[in-house]
Order: C-alpha cells, then sequence, then structure tokens
C-alpha cells in the first residue's frame, strides 16, 4: 500500500530561498531549499517554506510549484538584516509561526530546519507540536574558526549550534567529512547523522556552445577560469589572484558573486588585483541569475574554488553539469566527485602556486570531454536527492505517523 503523503515544514529564517545565490546571506543553500520542495512537492508532499519578511513587497504567502508555499512571517522590521541581527526576532519568529498555521488550520508531520538559527525556532516548533525536527547545518561555526585561525563566528553561535546537535532528533550532513566534524567538534551520536549530497539541476545547468555563450554574455574569447560564489575571505580570492599573476600567457579570470553588501570586499580585491598587476584578466559580474549562470560555466574552460572551507560545493556539479572541469582542494565534495586529469584537479590546499599549475593545465594544455564531466555530476539530479530525504522522513516518524494511507 501506498506510504502517507506528509505535510512538511521547511524553515529558513534568515535568507529567503528566492534570494539570488552569491549575495550576503544567499548561496548554495537556496538553491538546496527550492530544489528540494519542488521535488518533494512534484510526488505529491505538501511542502511549506517559512521565512522572515522581508521586504513589504512580498506577499504573505506565494506558490513557488505544485504543493509547495513559501510563507513570509513578519518578525521584526520588515527589512533586509543581517543574521545576529535575526536572533533577536527568533521568539516573534516562533509566534508569529504557529499563528500562521493555526488560522490555516495545517498540521504537519515533521519539521527541516536549515542553518542553526532556523533550528533554534524549529527545536521550539517541534516541542509545540510534538513531531519530529530535522536540521541541516550547511556550514558549522566551529570548522569555519578552526579554518580560518580566528573567531569568524560569535560565541552564541557554537553554542547554539552544539545545543542544536543534542536536541534535534536527526541531522543530515552532506558528506562524509561534515558527519565526521559533527562528531569530533560538537560529540555528535553518529547514528543521528545521515549523510546524504546535494543535487544539481540538470535541465538548468547543461552543456551549450562555448562560442555562443561568449558571444550572448559579451566575452572575449580569451581563454577564461570561473570563480563563482560570495565575496568573503573564506573562499580563498586572495590565493587565486595571486595564482592568476603567476600566468604570463593571454587569460581572463570571470568572477560572478556578491551584492551591494559586499561591495568593500570588492573594492579591496580589485585593489588587490590592481597591486598584483592583473586588473585587464580579472573581470567582477556581482551575482547572476541561474540561468544566466550556466552561461558563464559554459564560457569558462575551468571553473576554480580555492575555498577553504565548503560544507559542499554545489558550484562543483553546476559547472560539471555544463561539461566544464573544475579545480579544487579537498573541500566539500570535491575529494568524491573529481577525478584527476578527467574532471578537473583536486590539489592539498588552496595555495597560488598549486592553483596556478593547474590553471595553466586546463587552459592551454587538457582538452575536456564534456560528456564525460556531465555523467558524472548525473550522478547527483535532485529526484535522487529527494528519495534519499523522503525514505529519511519516514524513518524518523513512528509507524502510526508514517503509516500506510
Amino acid at each position: 500500500m501506498a506510504k502517507k503523503k506528509l505535510n512538511i515544514a521547511l524553515v529558513s529564517l534568515h535568507s529567503c530561498p528566492l534570494g539570488q545565490p552569491g549575495g550576503r546571506d544567499t548561496g548554495g543553500m537556496n538553491v538546496y531549499i527550492c530544489e528540494l520542495a519542488r521535488s518533494l512537492g512534484n510526488s505529491g508532499y505538501q511542502v511549506d517554506i517559512y521565512t522572515r519578511a522581508h521586504d513589504p513587497r512580498d506577499d504573505v504567502w506565494e506558490f513557488l510549484a505544485p504543493n509547495v508555499r513559501l510563507i513570509h512571517i513578519q518578525a521584526g522590521p520588515v527589512e533586509d538584516m543581517g543574521k545576529l541581527a535575526q536572533y533577536e526576532h527568533l521568539e516573534s519568529f516562533v509566534c508569529g509561526l504557529e499563528a500562521f498555521r493555526k488560522a490555516e488550520g495545517i498540521k504537519y508531520d515533521l519539521i527541516h530546519s536549515h542553518y542553526w538559527l532556523s533550528a533554534r525556532a524549529g527545536l521550539a516548533l517541534s516541542k509545540l507540536w510534538e513531531v519530529p525536527h530535522l536540521v541541516m547545518f550547511h556550514t558549522l561555526g566551529k570548522v569555519k574558526n578552526r579554518l580560518m585561525q580566528a573567531q569568524v563566528d560569535p560565541q552564541l553561535r557554537l553554542d547554539a549550534e552544539q545545543n542544536i546537535v543534542h536536541e534535534t532528533d536527526l541531522i543530515i550532513a552532506a558528506t562524509q567529512n561534515e558527519k565526521n566534524d559533527l562528531i569530533s567538534l560538537y560529540q555528535a551520536e553518529p547514528d543521528k547523522i545521515r549523510v546524504i549530497p546535494c543535487g544539481v539541476n540538470t535541465r538548468l545547468f547543461s552543456i551549450t556552445d562555448r562560442a555562443e555563450a561568449e558571444a550572448e554574455l559579451g566575452l572575449s574569447a580569451a581563454p577564461k577560469a570561473l570563480f563563482v560564489g560570495r565575496l568573503e575571505k573564506l573562499k580563498g580570492l586572495d590565493n587565486l589572484l595571486k595564482a592568476v599573476s603567476l600566468i604570463e600567457a593571454d587569460m581572463e579570470l570571470l568572477v560572478v558573486g556578491g551584492d551591494e553588501y559586499s561591495q568593500g570586499e570588492r573594492n579591496r580585491l580589485e585593489k588587490v588585483a590592481e597591486e598584483l598587476a592583473i586588473s585587464d584578466k580579472v573581470k567582477f559580474y556581482g551575482s547572476v541569475k541561474q540561468d544566466v549562470l550556466a552561461k558563464y560555466y559554459n564560457a569558462a574552460k575551468v571553473c576554480i574554488i580555492p575555498s577553504y572551507y565548503e560544507s559542499f560545493g554545489m558550484v562543483i556539479l553546476e559547472a560539471m553539469a555544463c561539461g566544464t572541469p573544475v579545480i579544487s582542494g579537498r573541500v566539500g565534495v570535491a575529494p568524491d566527485i573529481i577525478r584527476p586529469g578527467i574532471n578537473g584537479c583536486l590539489i592539498p590546499g588552496n595555495q597560488p602556486e598549486q592553483l596556478a599549475v593547474c590553471l595553466k593545465e586546463w587552459l592551454y594544455q587538457k582538452i575536456a570531454n564534456h560528456k564525460a564531466i556531465r555523467k558524472i555530476a548525473e550522478e547527483y539530479t535532485w529526484q535522487s536527492v529527494s528519495a534519499q530525504i523522503e525514505s529519511v522522513y519516514y524513518g524518523i516518524l513512528d509507524p502510526e505517523t508514517a503509516g500506510v494511507a
């Protein structure tokens, strides 16, 4: 007999899932939530995504896809604000969400929170509704602080994550490395963690002609390397710029990402490029829509991930789905998916000399087999991810709740 179709509450308090990736608080998590919700909705589940109201122009709720709603809950001023500022409005968010649920007469089977702020709200709602709570952290404060050898994230976050790890019913980690970090740094119980990778939209990200992509974007014919992500020190852009300065041949580095909140960091990076005498080789484009991003992947000969830390690295999958090889350190999913010489280059760290060697190889020497590279990415479809998540959902629910229809 068929399993009961669940009512699922996804919580993304601090970042609206429709936010354009590459901004201050937007990235792979936004893509993950939207794609997972759509896939679950297509399978017949009722999915409500809750986020904090941040723009007065937004409706209280809207349909994102069949069976999927995005709901804006007013908690504090209806304006954009930083993550930590939203912590003060957690209680208001929980109360507003519960008021909306009561008014709609909805009964949820489980809560799936994303990021530590959302998980704080999710824990409170889980106790109130007496339903299971799952969390996906997407990034971990202790890992970031360890890698940067500085207090990048405040103690407030570290303490909250520690509490969430022990109080939540189940944690979804994107990689085995993330699971190991949860165990070693947060003393998480191994049996409470399920490793499920992120996915890629293989319809949106697909192989197209490079010359056509260059022409549509107004780019030159010079060999191009591509960086996609937020403009922050954790992403290792300083080392990437130094690597470009070690390459004398004709090339361009396309930097896609950043918004008005990262203008200061962009100005600093532009100054670094100027000091390295590579301003003519480095082009900044800000954040772009996903369909446009696919064109950048196709225009580039190689995509490069110089990060100190990635919890997963969805950019890797997006690039490979477009047939573009990837250069990366041993971060996120890179060690699991990069096959040196076939679909990119895997380096021990992110030092400029290491990055430069791989850049020269894939810009001027190697000829990429685009179809073979895409085939590897096709193992990570959102349908596959969604099926694994569904299995976890049913596994955490007791037989009566998750029983047959």
